[in-house]
């Protein structure tokens, strides 16, 4: 059995966490590769539109923002009767599912380059897209009411969001700036593997942390945190072969579909929904369902993808 190298630094920072290793990880470190990935995969997608600039896209991306409408309230019943949580907290947890996973997303990316597997050029802006949407209706499901999407949120939460801004600032950088780019490409491009390597790292170390933490509602949520990927992803599957997406395309919009966001949404319900369990959501996100889709989830959506549009 053969392990990607990138992938297998995810499974020694669990090892690691769980053998009790002292390992420093300087916070500021974690931050700074957090920044790379999404500068790296905004520039990217950029460069690579330069040449590929489809009519479709913005067809395709009403039907991605409506996807990222859409999952959170298939996860919100789920939580709500199944795992029998409280609005407020099912709200919050749903708005995790809904949105989007950078670092897993950097992961099948990652995969596919390593099989040479061609995927659409325009991805970077679905992520993107999908940052936003659930985290509006995961509020609303939450508070039972619309106004709590006032124009302080929308401009704080939305468009002030940090992800959002260096993905989609990144993606035009890349797009305009022409040849001018490629002076970026030695440290961006060619060290991508390298930099996601040393992040999956420090989140190995993180997910360790967080499954050890597990007690309340510890049975539910695991089942509900593998469980959702793979309706996510499922039904990110359908939606690429709707889109007559290539094999690679098909694929990542399976593991956007299956991905849950433990950056930009953690931040937005802090900030909108304090009274919100965050450690039961990162737990959930993070604890489990990532490692869930980087062992298993996106090598098993690339394949599906593969046999699909074979």
């Amino acid at each position: 059995m053969v392990i990607d190298a990138v992938v297998a630094f995810f499974i020694l920072g669990i090892v690691c966490q769980l053998l009790g290793a002292k390992m420093a990880f300087p916070e500021g470190l974690y931050k700074t590769l957090s920044m790379f990935l999404m500068i790296a995969i905004g520039l990217k997608g950029g460069i690579a539109l330069q040449q590929h600039v489809d009519p479709a896209l913005v067809s395709m991306s009403i039907a991605v923002v409506a996807f990222g409408l859409l999952l959170p309230l298939v996860a919100y019943p789920i939580l709500r009767y199944f795992g029998q949580l409280d609005k407020i907290n099912a709200g919050a947890i749903a708005a995790h599912y809904g949105s989007v996973s950078v670092a897993t997303y950097a992961v099948a990316v990652a995969l596919l380059e390593a099989q040479n597997i061609a995927y659409e050029a325009y991805f970077p802006l679905f992520v993107v897209l999908l940052e936003m949407p659930a985290i509006l209706v995961g509020l609303v499901l939450a508070k039972g009411s619309f106004k709590v999407v006032n124009a302080h949120f929308v401009k704080q939460e939305l468009i002030a969001n940090q992800s959002i801004l260096l993905m989609l600032g990144s993606l035009i950088i890349g797009y305009i700036g022409g040849s001018s780019v490629t002076k970026l490409a030695p440290f961006f491009i060619e060290l991508f593997s390298g930099v996601l390597a040393l992040f999956l790292l420090k989140m190995g170390l993180i997910a360790g942390e967080q499954l050890s933490s597990l007690k309340k509602n510890s049975v539910f949520l695991i089942s509900f945190a593998m469980l959702m990927p793979l309706l996510g992803g499922l039904a990110g599957t359908g939606l690429g072969v709707m889109l007559s997406l290539s094999a690679g395309g098909i694929a990542l919009m399976a593991v956007l579909g299956a991905s849950a966001s433990y950056i930009a949404v953690p931040a937005a319900m802090k900030q909108s929904l304090p009274e919100a369990n965050a450690g039961m959501s990162i737990t959930a996100s993070l604890g489990i369902t990532f490692p869930f889709n980087v062992l298993i989830g996106v090598p098993f959506f690339i394949a599906l993808a593969g046999y699909l549009a074979s």
